[in-house]
């Protein structure tokens, strides 16, 4: 490298021969994050989506109703249908099979254009390609015209013309492949996740049979629902109490695209609302979403305005208030979906937005003046929802005064850090004075702030708005992230992680417990930003000598025993407290050796059902969880 007069490296030509061609199959093996949006376990997963969604959309286009998908023991994956099976002849004008050209060329197919699938999932027809080029080996086999025909496939490129291998009456395909270790980290296919995905896709497309088998382990599922979506939401409400009998269900052609809702109201507090679109699960929304929201917050105002239900003096429904309790699925098929990012998460069509809301709030609105007595049992629970809304502003403006807010002092038990970026500044709670002592002087002062709890703080399950505000811990709390009259903003926030640092026994273990549900009840912004983590102190110290191991499992702690033989000798810490700050530091504070769990709420439903079950006001049903789990209790102390 040449080196400039004022000493600074001479940047090299740029030539042409600094430009790369890329074939496809290389293409997508050099940045499979492009295409399935990662190489760890959720792009392993959709690899098996991929091929799935194939047969999914001969099911949609009405040729196929029955779906086989194995997970052998070597973790390669068969999914076989009984639809049309992929064409073998040569594509006119050209030397490639339509076959070859599926699984190895990154936008053939028969999804682009709207005379042979009206609507398809999958990658925009790159589905089957990437998966050929992202695994070990693939094989087809093609049933149609009354031959067997196949090919095989190794890392995408293919090792065999097509041949005949056999007659037969059916028609299909059967694709199976693995994984290739060369591209992702571990090929470990889980059972509950891919049973689930599975199931939403026979509820999206109901008539449709997909039968489930793990060779692992030897589990299988077969899944058919007559009820398609509807039956979705009542499986979904299965653990609630329902306030009206049916579900609601709505469907009709929308313009571009078809659209099917199902809907219920349940006594919960968390909304569960799923949306699809040609059957792919847009987890973060999109236009469909929006639209359906729109009209459930306008039809349920409307109607409780046009029938006296809301008096002058209630305060206005808010779109929060009406999905309180609502359990929905949203499903929309299209002929040309726009998605955002290649794996689909989020549907961007502007003009399904007014499709959907049209639709919902005609049908809606209907099913609301036909149903009188459900129209008013879903709205008092919204109600319900608004009152106690409005109640809780009211009292966080008198706990919290607008003008004290912006210039309150923080805590003064808080022990902040002399970093002012929030960005590299970390927040401990911390349970008790002695441990808030340890974690104070073994902290690196810089970016580590500490802020000791005296005891266990309020349970606010069972609290009102106005009790959770004014009591003192929580307060504290408040006060250092910042949080105001009107919640917490995220902008406004002093720190980039919140740890939950507690003992490791059961008080310990409440406490937790307590501040998780008051963070999932209070700030869930914080869990869904990825700002709350629990810290993870050892359970034992190991050792023999100068010779230790901090350790945190009993597994691990037996091991260690073995490692430094039989003079050593084990230390059980249950609280913070017992440890010296230097060793408080090295082995749970300090980033370079320490574990912090990141909090995260895959299921809020689920959630809301297990907070509600270990701290709300029911005592049976969490009688009922303790006797079921008493024989899973480990490290229990008495």
């Amino acid at each position: 490298m040449s080196v400039a007069e004022n000493g600074n490296p001479r940047p090299r030509a740029y030539t042409s021969n600094d430009i790369q061609i890329l074939d496809e199959i290389e293409a997508v093996r050099l940045r499979p994050g492009m295409y399935i949006g990662g190489t760890g376990f959720e792009g392993l997963q959709h690899l098996l989506y991929e091929i799935a969604y194939n047969s999914i959309d001969e099911a949609m286009a009405g040729y196929c109703d029955a779906i086989h998908v194995t997970i052998d023991e070597d973790n390669s994956i068969t999914v076989q249908d009984n639809g049309r099976g992929i064409p073998v002849d040569l594509i006119p004008s050209t030397d490639i099979t339509a076959l070859e050209a599926v699984m190895t060329r990154l936008h053939a197919g028969g999804k682009f254009g709207n005379h042979l699938y009206d609507v398809s999932s999958g990658l925009h027809g790159v589905g089957a390609s990437v998966v050929n080029a992202l695994s070990r080996w693939t094989n087809v086999e093609v049933r149609r015209d009354g031959k067997v025909y196949r090919q095989k496939y190794e890392r995408g490129v293919p090792t065999t013309d097509i041949i005949v291998v056999g007659d037969t009456q059916e028609t299909g395909t059967r694709t199976s492949f693995l994984a290739d270790s060369e591209i992702f980290e571990d090929i470990v296919y889980d059972f509950d996740v891919t049973c689930q995905r599975l199931r939403e896709m026979c509820f999206l497309n109901k008539g449709t049979t997909i039968h489930f088998i793990d060779n692992r382990n030897g589990e299988e599922r077969t899944y058919y629902f007559e009820g398609g979506i509807a039956s979705y939401v009542q499986r979904m409400s299965r653990e609630k109490r329902a306030i009206h009998s049916d579900s609601i269900y709505i469907s009709g052609a929308a313009d571009t695209c078809s659209v099917e809702v199902a809907m219920q109201y349940n006594d919960g507090m968390s909304e569960n609302v799923i949306s699809f679109a040609n059957c792919v699960n847009t987890k973060d929304g999109g236009t469909h979403l929006t639209g359906f929201r729109a009209a459930l917050t306008r039809v349920l105002s409307d109607y409780a305005r046009k029938n006296k239900i809301t008096k002058e003096s209630d305060t206005g429904l808010t779109g929060d208030d009406v999905r309180q309790g609502l359990v929905a699925v949203i499903s929309v098929k299209l002929g040309n979906p726009q998605f955002d990012g290649q794996t689909k998460s989020k549907l961007g069509n502007p003009e399904v937005r007014s499709q959907v809301e049209s639709l919902v709030a005609d049908q809606l609105g209907l099913y609301l003046e036909q149903h009188p007595d459900d129209a008013r049992t879903i709205l008092e629970k919204c109600l319900v929802s608004a009152r106690a809304r409005e109640a809780a502003r009211k009292a966080r403006e008198l706990v919290f005064k607008k003008s004290s807010y912006e210039t309150a002092t923080l805590p003064g038990k808080l022990a902040d850090c002399s970093e002012k970026n929030p960005e590299f500044c970390e927040l401990y709670l911390v349970e008790g004075d002695s441990a808030g002592g340890s974690a104070k002087q073994g902290r690196n002062r810089r970016f580590q702030a500490i802020l000791p709890l005296r005891g266990k703080i309020l349970n606010v399950e069972k609290a009102t708005p106005e009790r959770i505000l004014a009591h003192e811990e929580i307060r504290a709390i408040g006060t250092a992230l910042r949080a105001g009259p009107d919640g917490l903003d995220l902008t406004k926030l002093r720190y980039n992680r919140v740890i939950i640092m507690t003992d490791a026994d059961v008080d310990g273990a409440h406490i937790r417990t307590l501040l998780l549900t008051f963070f999932f009840r209070h700030m869930p912004e914080l869990i869904e930003e990825g700002h709350l983590f629990i810290a993870q102190p050892p359970l034992y110290r190991v050792h023999s000598g100068k010779r230790e191991e901090w350790v945190y499992t009993e597994q691990q702690k037996d091991l260690a025993m073995q490692t430094l033989g039989n003079k050593s000798e084990v230390q059980r810490y249950k609280g913070l407290g017992e440890m010296s700050a230097e060793q408080l530091w090295q082995t749970t504070m300090n980033p370079d050796t320490r574990t912090l769990l990141r909090v995260e709420v895959e299921d809020s439903a689920a959630a809301d059902d297990v907070f509600q079950m270990l701290m709300g006001t029911e005592v049976e049903p969490r009688k009922n969880f303790i006797q079921e789990h008493a024989d899973d209790v480990q490290n229990l102390d008495i």
